[in-house]
């Protein structure tokens, strides 16, 4: 029987059969370890792989899948294959075609197998779009060069990564055939917590041939979620690739426990449910797809076709919270002016609760509340600003150190942080636990700042967490950054800013600055390396110096802080030292005026001189 195109074949509309697993077969037969390259057999024992196709051939398959499926560049990478993407795909669509010529069918399809990265995309994951992309088109365009019939996506927890692989191919070769599948675990949902009706309808407007699901499940989970699919999409291709139940290990071995003769009942299931294109996944073996192949062939199978109108897919629709007043100051441009509070080693918060009184009384827009700064260990900053915000009714911005959590915690204390009201965050690094004064402590950190602030204002934002999991509704958090406009080496301190932007930072907290020409050499050089002005608001830090010693310290021992001789030389000759501090710090936002938003005073506990800075900045504003 001559082999018709692929997609011919489809129209036609009898069930084409696929093969089993590739890897179940080559742990069993190699006797490599389960998490082996098997990818590298194609060169480095061809005859194996060579063999299984083969016996999926007799077995009946219609279709075999190239042993490709994790030869992508990260996977090869992490398991020391660098470099060879191209020969290992090549190999693999070779050895399908050797294991069709050397067989008596001709009419057998080659499926190029690709699966997912193993690396996490941007936001929830170190992995760009762009590089993603690289990493797909390398091996795609290895599988077309070397002649597949149809790429065949499969094994993709996370669908939106399948629609951007998808999308490469149809960049590199638009008349390429595509099954796309899609993998679903803890109750039906997608790693992203998508259900099978999104992730179908989603898969047939990217134009795959053939959607479908794969993995994660046994027979009787895939039928079900392969309805779900139908009913959403009615009129597409469908395919199922079910594991042979779930896995067991007994005397070091892995074992599934569905038999082949159950599976040559699921054959029918599937065909009647609606699925083309049937298979086997991890476990299933060559007696699996000949006992389907034998329940399809027999004259009395009776396929139904199913006509399953679409679900409502309506969803309830949930407005998210009013904009903080920060973020409403900030949109209006208003000037803003916030102080530093530090939690105490105390539970006690009445003395603390007294200088935010007085604060907000001198006229201060927002308290700042400090967790753990120099890693010294003090009441939870979560407490002190829900006491603020509750009890004095003042908003607060709680700094959200990504030090100290791993990604569980991390998501879990925003979860919380909204709860209680507390939706302006400052998110950064935090400081090293060996500074401080438990040394021993473990410094665990999962998410740089950059990455939160996007998994915040791309997930959270918009209503799911950092695998792409509802979490009921969006968040509105309004989050801020460092920034450092003083530091000695600017390009680097752009380029940390832009992925900051890039994620969405709705504002920046400077670094204390005491020469404001420093800042308008950042605009200029923010300029020169972006092609645009720097518009992202900044509430620069004043710290009111208290004495020439202070001065002296910040100069000399904290990086990041440049003190002019004049401005130290003022402080020790002055007769009132923490007078002459507060004058120098009015002066200096008075000569930073245009080029900031706001004033982020930090006191260094001094409260009573932070609120007269207030007072005379707050003067200024309203003048």
């Amino acid at each position: 029987m001559k082999k018709l195109p692929f997609r011919e074949r489809l129209r036609i509309g009898a069930p084409i059969l696929a093969d089993g697993a590739m890897g179940t077969m080559l742990h069993e037969q190699s006797h490599a370890r389960a998490d082996a390259c098997f990818d590298a057999m194609n060169v480095d024992d061809p005859n194996v792989v060579l063999d299984i196709h083969k016996a999926y051939i007799a077995a009946g398959a219609e279709l075999i899948e190239t042993n490709t499926f994790g030869a992508n560049s990260y996977k090869l990478a992490s398991a020391g294959r660098d470099g060879q993407v191209e020969p290992y795909n090549r190999r693999g669509v070779e050895l399908a075609r050797l294991a069709i010529a050397e067989s008596d069918r001709a009419n057998v399809y080659i499926a190029g197998s690709v699966g997912p990265l193993g690396v996490g995309i941007y936001p929830y994951g170190r992995l760009s779009r762009a590089e993603a992309e690289a990493a797909f088109a390398a091996q795609l365009r290895a599988l077309v060069s070397g002649g597949v019939d149809v790429v065949q996506f499969e094994t993709f927890s996370e669908h939106r990564e399948l629609l951007l692989a998808i999308g490469v191919l149809r960049d590199l070769a638009p008349d390429m055939p595509i099954i796309a599948q899609a993998t679903f675990y803890h109750e039906n949902l997608s790693y992203g917590g998508y259900p099978p009706a999104r992730v179908a309808n989603d898969l047939h407007k990217s134009g795959a041939d053939v959607i479908g699901v794969n993995c994660g499940s046994g027979p009787a989970g895939i039928a079900e979620i392969l309805r779900q699919m139908r009913y959403a999409v009615p009129d597409a291709v469908f395919s199922a690739m079910p594991n042979a139940g779930f896995p067991e290990v007994v005397g070091g071995r892995i074992l599934f426990p569905a038999t082949a003769e159950y599976f040559a009942d699921c054959a029918t299931t599937f065909v009647n449910i609606g699925a083309t294109v049937i298979g086997g996944c991890c476990g299933t073996t060559p007696e699996h797809i000949a006992a389907m192949r034998a329940s399809l062939d027999q004259p009395s199978a009776d396929f139904v076709d199913l006509h399953i109108g679409p679900i409502d897919m309506e969803q309830e629709t949930r407005l998210p919270d009013a904009p903080t007043e920060l973020a409403q100051r900030l949109e209006a441009g208003e000037f803003t002016v916030t102080v530093e509070m530090a939690p105490l080693r105390s539970y006690r918060t009445d003395t603390l609760l007294q200088a935010a009184r007085r604060l907000r009384a001198a006229g201060a827009d927002l308290i700042n509340v400090a967790d753990t700064p120099a890693a010294r260990m003090k009441m939870s900053a979560w407490a002190v600003a829900h006491l603020l915000q509750s009890q004095l009714g003042i908003e607060t911005v709680l700094h959200f150190p990504t030090r100290g959590r791993n990604m569980l915690r991390v998501q879990g204390d925003l979860l919380a942080s909204h709860a209680l009201g507390l939706r302006n965050l400052f998110v950064v690094m935090g400081d090293p636990t060996r500074i401080g004064d438990f040394p021993d402590a473990s410094d665990l950190n999962d998410v740089a700042p950059s990455r939160l602030i996007g998994v915040i204002k791309q997930g959270m934002n918009q209503g799911v967490d950092m695998a792409g999991h509802s979490i009921g509704m969006p968040s509105s958090f309004t989050v801020g950054c460092a920034l450092n406009m003083g530091a000695d080496d600017l390009d680097r301190e752009i380029r940390v800013l832009q992925k900051k932007m890039g994620a969405g930072a709705d504002f920046a907290l400077g670094q204390a600055i005491f020469e404001p020409g420093r800042i308008r050499r950042f605009h200029q050089r923010y300029e020169e390396l972006t092609g645009a002005a720097f518009e992202l608001p900044v509430l620069m830090a004043v710290m009111p110096l208290r004495s020439h010693r202070q001065a002296r310290f910040l100069n000399n021992e904290v990086p990041g802080i440049s003190i002019p001789d004049s401005i130290i030389q003022r402080i020790a000759t002055a007769v009132n030292a923490p007078e002459a501090g507060m004058e120098i710090a009015q002066e200096l936002v008075d000569r930073m005026a245009g080029l900031i938003q706001g004033a982020y005073i930090i006191p260094g506990g001094d409260y009573d001189l932070a609120a007269e800075v207030v007072a005379y900045l707050k003067q200024g504003v309203a003048q």
